[in-house]
């Protein structure tokens, strides 16, 4: 069953399937997060990683960000850019809420929010 990903106003931003597959709210596919971390595009090309440890690469390698254990989102300095709760509620780095993703890894939900990789 897929898990939904909405803004701050509830609307709904798009769904992850269990499998790994992301889709827009439209349910077009706009990409997948295979188990081993690789996130790829809807072309299937591979754009960016997702390592064990939290770190997020783009498709270059470069590390463009963290997710601490405890939902902090860091970006490529190492500045706090925002916070994934553990109820799913997403803040920026103000602590705003900008979003709900309840039931989904963090990891997957800093890669779609703040990472722009999809």
């Amino acid at each position: 069953m897929a898990q939904v990903y909405r803004s701050s106003s509830n609307e709904q931003l798009g769904s992850v399937e269990s499998d790994g597959t992301i889709r827009n709210a439209n349910g077009s596919c706009i990409g997948k997060i295979e188990r081993d971390g690789t996130i790829r595009n809807s072309s299937n090309s591979r754009v960016g990683k997702i390592e064990s440890d939290g770190v997020i690469r783009n498709g270059n390698n470069s590390c463009i960000g963290k997710v601490e254990s405890d939902g902090t989102v860091r970006d490529g300095n190492n500045s706090r850019i925002g916070k994934i709760e553990s109820d799913g509620t997403i803040r920026n780095g103000n602590g705003s809420p900008i979003g709900k993703a309840s039931g989904i890894d963090k990891k997957y939900v800093a890669a779609i929010y703040f990472m722009g990789i999809l």
